[in-house]
């Protein structure tokens, strides 16, 4: 990944927070993305960090533990009718599967704050929409393949909108991204 990052092949079922943060604590990384099968380490090419392998080794236990967060969404997502048609279920069922389980923040990427949740139902899971949008308005509540999420910005997308985020933003301009990986993400209707 050029001089300056390495990618870091991750064993499977390793837990995404705890690598965060081992990775995170070696003398040397400027930044660590975990993605579900690989970390980027990005550090200064003059001093590249050493103890990787047993960095991860020692990653079995989150040194902080995962926040839970509660987000308010009016399920009135453009995609909403043709998710549930497309499911061969109803609206409601849509709903109450979507807000009926406890998300965890898998990575967070694509844009600042945009955090891939899961995993979905199984009865929810639908492919990207087959035309992305050019534009998908700020707070809109997503799902495509065994995720979900809400867009932080306005931005093209090409997941499918079942709904808006009430008095919500992942994205804070202070703050950087509210949501870690490793946190819990529930989805309450209203």
């Amino acid at each position: 990944m050029g001089d300056g990052a390495w990618r870091v092949a991750l064993d499977e079922g390793f837990d995404p927070a705890a690598v965060l943060d081992a990775l995170r604590a070696l003398d040397g990384v400027t930044d660590v993305v975990v993605a579900e099968a690989h970390a980027l380490v990005c550090f200064d090419p003059a001093s590249p960090p050493s103890g990787i392998d047993s960095a991860l080794e020692g990653a079995t236990r989150r040194v902080r533990a995962p926040t839970e967060h509660r987000i308010a969404v009016a399920y009135d997502g453009d995609d909403l009718a043709a998710v549930a048609s497309r499911l061969g279920c109803s609206v409601e069922a849509v709903i109450a599967r979507h807000a009926g389980r406890v998300y965890e923040v898998l990575r967070v990427g694509f844009m600042p704050g945009f955090a891939y949740l899961g995993p979905l139902d199984a009865e929810l899971i639908v492919p990207r929409r087959e035309q992305p949008r050019a534009r998908v308005a700020a707070g809109s509540v997503a799902i495509a393949g065994a995720r979900t999420g809400v867009y932080p910005f306005a931005s093209p997308g090409g997941w499918h909108l079942i709904g808006r985020a009430l008095d919500f933003r992942p994205f804070d301009g202070e703050r950087g991204a509210v949501w870690s990986v490793g946190d819990r993400v529930r989805f309450e209707a209203r």
